[in-house]
Parts: structure tokens; C-alpha cells; sequence
């Protein structure tokens, strides 16, 4: 493998627990909970599945269905999706729910994975181009600069931007021919097997990390070196 392409949230980076979600947008708004009404708000919050980058929904709304099967192609459609997730548990102030979703998208809320800085300064220094190709609604490139990482990055590949999301392969098609890259030399690293497997389709090479919080996966990416001349 010559190039390596890897997922954005849950492969390099992770974001914030639900219950640091809701307490930084509340102490911004200044609103005050008891702890108990703050963790069965964070619970409710994280069974709806409404902070992008968590775990999924438990249930996905009918007036939802179709937008979410789409959200990621879109910056409109990505909101829509997930303040209607939020929107499912009443918050003290309906502001809140464009307010959480308004968070998740600050450098605050995300921690890059501990070995991620180390695995792209080698793959830098050995030459190997990197891209990043991301299902998401909005962009994520000042979240790598605030943690240093923009500069090991030679392309940013967004479904919002182009209007396609992973699975398809045209979005991986589109981060090899950014790099100058033959897929068949291509490593997609990823955290979804149905999304980030789609590179496969293309010929691409395929290597999983488990979706985990960053405590608890400190060295899940220094395979990739050993996958990449």
C-alpha cells in the first residue's frame, strides 16, 4: 500500500460523552440542572442517539427515516437529522437543541486517538500521501488544525461537500484522485465496516479499529504502519 485513507470520528478522532455534551452547552447557556435531572437528560440524549459521532439511535422517528438514510449529503440534511433526534427529549430551553448540535462541531468537543499524531507523522515521513474521507454535514478541518494533525493531511474528502456518502465508492474514488493514488495501492482505514468497506468495491485495501472512547484504545492504529510501505 502506498496511500492510506482513514475515517474522520471513531478512527482518528472521537468525540466527547454525551453527558460532557449536554453539561458544556448548558454552562454556556447558563441554565442550571440538579445531577439528576442532568444525567437522565444525558441518557435520554444518548438512547436517541442525537450527539453526531456517539452510538446510534435505539429508534430512528418515522418523520425522520428518509432524512436520515441521507443525512450525511448534506450540511441542511445532517442538522435536520440530528436536532430532530435531539428534539425527541425536552430540554429546558428549546435553543438547546441547535446549541448541542452547534457544539459537536468546536475542536472542544473531539480528542484525537493517543497514537493517531504518532501513526501520521510516520506515514508523513515515509512519504505515503494521507486523505481522510469523512460521512459527515459540516467541516472538519479546523477540528484537525487545533489538534495539530492538519498538517499530516493531503486532502479532505467530505460527503457533504460532494453530495455522495460512504458507502458508494465515488467518494473514495474521488480521495485517490485527489492524492494521485491507484486505489489498488489504497488503505481505507475505518471504523464502520458497511461505510468504510465500500472502498473495497473500488480495490482498495480495507483495515478496521474498533469505534472506542481514546482511554480505552491507546494504540488501535499502529497497524496501519506495518500495512504501509
Amino acid at each position: 500500500m502506498t496511500a492510506v485513507l482513514f475515517d474522520f470520528s471513531g478512527t482518528l478522532f472521537r468525540v466527547e460523552s454525551t453527558e460532557s455534551w449536554l453539561r458544556g452547552v448548558l454552562a454556556t447557556a447558563a441554565i442550571r440542572l440538579d445531577e439528576s435531572e442532568l444525567t437522565a437528560a444525558a441518557r435520554a440524549l444518548e438512547a436517541a442517539g442525537a450527539l453526531p459521532g456517539g452510538g446510534a439511535p435505539e429508534r430512528i422517528p418515522d418523520e425522520l427515516a428518509d432524512t436520515w438514510l441521507i443525512r450525511d449529503r448534506s450540511a441542511a440534511l445532517h442538522r435536520a437529522a440530528y436536532t430532530g433526534l435531539s428534539r425527541q427529549v425536552p430540554l429546558p430551553d428549546p435553543a438547546l437543541h441547535d446549541a448541542l448540535y452547534d457544539r459537536h462541531m468546536t475542536p472542544d468537543a473531539w480528542a484525537p486517538y493517543p497514537d493517531a499524531v504518532e501513526v501520521l507523522r510516520t506515514l508523513r515521513e515515509r512519504g505515503v500521501p494521507v486523505g481522510v474521507v469523512s460521512n459527515i454535514g459540516w467541516d472538519l478541518r479546523p477540528v484537525f488544525r487545533a489538534h495539530g494533525l492538519d498538517p499530516y493531511i493531503d486532502v479532505y474528502v467530505l460527503s457533504y461537500e460532494h453530495g455522495i456518502q460512504k458507502p458508494d465508492p465515488r467518494l473514495f474514488a474521488t480521495a485517490c484522485e485527489a492524492l494521485g493514488a491507484d486505489p489498488r495501492r489504497t488503505l481505507m482505514v475505518g471504523d464502520d465496516r458497511r461505510a468504510d468497506g465500500g472502498a473495497g468495491a473500488l480495490g482498495c485495501g480495507v483495515h478496521f479499529v474498533d469505534h472506542l472512547p481514546v482511554t480505552d484504545r491507546p494504540d488501535g492504529l499502529r497497524p496501519v504502519l506495518d500495512l504501509v510501505g
